[in-house]
């Protein structure tokens, strides 16, 4: 080989190494620009997650105080009802004062429910829910459609579109008729008898 040669050959070799120092430079900023995409769209959707359970916080933060303060609700109803079945208590002149102001409460306590988004679920004669009800007793009643509620003992709530508690309800089932033995169903029975 010539000298010229092995200067053309030196050359082209320098040029490939730059060409793949050149391709792996490309390939490595390729690299780190998808790396750089994959951050930012993490980063995204983190913010977003946040945004999200923030505006919850904000909307449902005061949902156990609210599950809790239900309670307060029911023993206003109980104490209206012990009131009014007291025998002591019918004769007494001031009892439907003390009555009335108990409603006051009773309703303002509702209102502040309502501005809250705080409803009470109606459910009487409506299609039991399993979502919404809950129920505690079965009820024989062949007038009505199977699963439908008819009584209420407990009120349930919703806040805003979560359920605060379920309503406690009856719900009917078809009333089981009591077959009579006739006297074929004797007969049958006397033929095993007798076969023993």
């Amino acid at each position: 080989m010539s000298k010229s040669d092995k200067k053309i050959e030196e050359k082209s070799s320098s040029e490939d190494k730059k060409s793949e120092k050149i391709q792996t430079v490309e390939e490595k900023l390729k690299t780190v620009e998808e790396k750089l995409l994959r951050t930012m769209a993490d980063m995204e959707n983190q913010r977003r997650r946040f945004e999200k359970e923030r505006q919850e916080a904000f909307e449902f933060g005061g949902f156990n105080f609210a599950r809790e303060t239900l309670s307060l609700l029911d023993n206003i109803d109980r104490a209206t009802d012990s009131f009014k079945n007291d025998e002591k208590l019918k004769n007494n002149n001031d009892l439907d004062k003390i009555i009335d102001g108990i409603e006051v409460v009773k309703n303002d306590l509702i209102s502040i429910f309502k501005k809250n988004g705080i409803i009470a679920i109606e459910c009487k004669n409506k299609k039991f829910d399993p979502n919404f009800h809950q129920a505690m007793l079965e009820v024989e009643d062949n007038t009505k459609e199977p699963g439908t509620v008819v009584q209420e003992i407990q009120k349930g709530y919703m806040m805003k579109d979560r359920l605060l508690r379920p309503s406690l309800v009856g719900v009917t089932k078809k009333r089981e008729e009591k077959v009579e033995k006739t006297s074929n169903d004797k007969e049958k029975t006397e033929k095993i008898g007798e076969k023993k």
